[in-house]
């Protein structure tokens, strides 16, 4: 079996999970390409298989990254998941079909009300590793950010800042043919006031966390919700949640179509995901 694992140029050598695949690959007999996503010259149809993970560079050139999984035969996650996931208005249909996620505003302007906060959190809706994002405590920081996206033709979403994010963290969940796998704790990245990162934040405080029975829950419910809304099976999926102030485990981000799978922090999950992969090729 042959698979293609998809990448960037720009990032092949700063993703650690692939040499953790790599390895697996060649223990499971399955021969293993890392191959830039955009290289014309990769015929991806004498592949059994291909699997998306860190084409970084994707944000600016959406477009052309959607066309090319149209072209991909055999690829996972399939075209239709990417295209869903990478906006973040996926997160409107979570809410309506009953996942609890962060309370969300849409490409707010000046004047419009943001609730009683003590800080805010804005972003585009279509970014990456928290690029363009910042935590603001002040509603004409948090309109000022917001306005200067859409006037760049990038819609926003605004959320009230979780603090304990600062403390306990984000739990990342990990799920790899459709079970969980391993969970991971995610450090605080939006500096109080800072300016926005033009580029994604590859650099992450993490480390192994066991999640707590409402955070595996919400994970189940968010991922059985996906599957029915999109019709389908999911090869990987990290599903980020946090804790609010009333206890309350909310979804931060659904993760499907190149998030990092922190493998070196689990146990054999790059063996599991060469299994699951080797079953739907």
């Amino acid at each position: 079996m042959r698979i293609a694992v998809a990448t960037s140029r720009d990032h092949r050598t700063e993703d650690p999970d692939l040499p953790l695949l790599r390895a697996a690959a060649e223990d499971t007999g399955v021969r293993l390409d890392v191959v830039p996503w955009d290289d014309p010259d990769i015929d991806f149809d004498h592949y059994d298989l291909t699997i998306i993970r860190s084409c970084w560079d994707y944000v600016p050139r959406r477009t052309e990254f959607l066309a090319w999984t149209e072209r991909v035969p055999r690829l996972h996650n399939s075209a239709a998941v990417v295209a869903w996931n990478t906006d973040k208005t996926y997160l409107r249909q979570l809410e309506r079909s009953g996942v609890t996620i962060i309370g969300t505003q849409w490409s707010v302007r000046t004047g419009d009300d943001l609730g009683d906060h003590a800080e805010w959190v804005v972003k585009p809706t279509i970014s990456a590793g928290s690029a363009d994002t910042a935590r603001w405590s002040t509603a004409a920081e948090v309109h000022a950010h917001s306005e200067r996206l859409l006037d760049a033709g990038r819609p926003t979403m605004t959320q009230p800042y979780v603090d304990s994010v600062d403390t306990h963290g984000e739990t990342a969940l990990v799920y790899l043919g459709g079970t969980f796998s391993h969970a991971i704790r995610k450090g605080p990245m939006l500096a109080r006031g800072q300016a926005a990162r033009a580029a994604p934040e590859m650099r992450e405080a993490i480390s192994p966390r066991t999640p707590t029975s409402d955070e595996l829950a919400l994970g189940r419910r968010t991922l059985d919700v996906t599957c029915d809304l999109l019709d389908t099976e999911l090869l990987y999926a990290r599903v980020d949640v946090v804790t609010d102030r009333d206890g309350q485990v909310r979804l931060m981000e659904l993760e499907l179509t190149e998030p990092s799978l922190f493998l070196p922090h689990s146990t054999d999950g790059a063996a599991r995901l060469i299994e699951a992969a080797v079953r739907r090729g």
